[in-house]
């Protein structure tokens, strides 16, 4: 588990914004983009990110 201290300090390496815990993993704030926590760390490097899911909006 990722303690909010943690969280209160990690930063999104991408755009630099706050973080949060949510499905098991480090989402930003910001961007939206995803971070995995493997044995209980944080993996905060941009290319084991996933990128932030859009909406996809309806026509008509």
């Amino acid at each position: 588990m990722i303690s909010q201290e943690l969280l209160n300090i990690l930063a999104c390496p991408d755009c630099k914004s706050d973080v949060q815990l949510k499905n098991n993993k480090i989402v930003c704030k910001g961007c939206g983009r995803s971070y995995p926590i493997r044995d209980g760390i944080p993996i905060m490097i941009i290319d084991e990110s996933e990128p932030p899911i859009k909406n996809k909006k309806r026509n008509g």
